[in-house]
């Protein structure tokens, strides 16, 4: 799922993308945590693979839920609904789960994050991104870009459906660093 050559990369970062130079469209990859819906930059995402067995680490933080074999190649999984204290009752993961494999070169070692599900990869316009919710100082808040907003129908009513878009690398920063 990398950008091919010729695509313009999208920039998240509020430090790339200063007010007034939001980007004209972006382009993401949505998944569910427990009842809420999430987007990451899609080009943070080198590919998406099936839930498999995990095998646990000592000593780690909290929120690495430990490793996996991909191919060959050892990577680190981390528990996204636990590292944003997401709590819904449903701990253990399934096999509707999925494991995003993040991109070597924002995280520089195998690093894949696991999330209920993985539902779609979107383009949504600039314009449907409120940015004022990131705007809060709270350290844990500012991993949220924005917040996407999306028109849905609902028993012939429209409705606007919410995607809390993160910063995949600020939240997983302290993470990769100490890996």
């Amino acid at each position: 799922m990398a950008a091919k050559q010729g695509e313009p990369q999208v920039r998240t970062s509020e430090a790339e993308n200063p007010a007034g130079k939001r980007p004209s469209s972006i382009q993401v990859v949505e998944f569910v945590l427990g009842k809420e819906h999430f987007a990451i930059d899609l080009f943070d995402v080198k590919e998406v693979v099936e839930f498999t067995t995990i095998t646990k680490l000592p000593n780690t933080l909290e929120y690495v839920r430990g490793i996996i074999d991909l191919r060959g190649e050892i990577t680190t999984i981390i528990d996204l609904k636990h590292r944003l204290n997401i709590t819904d009752g449903t701990e253990v993961a399934s096999e509707s789960s999925r494991i995003i494999v993040l991109d070597d070169k924002i995280t520089s070692t195998k690093i894949g994050i696991l999330v209920d599900d993985v539902t779609s990869v979107s383009t949504f316009e600039g314009s449907q991104v409120d940015y004022t919710s990131s705007s809060s100082s709270s350290t844990e808040n500012s991993s949220i870009i924005g917040i996407i907003k999306r028109k849905v129908k609902v028993k012939e009513k429209e409705k606007n459906e919410l995607i809390i878009w993160i910063n995949i690398k600020q939240l997983l920063g302290d993470i990769y660093s100490s890996v």
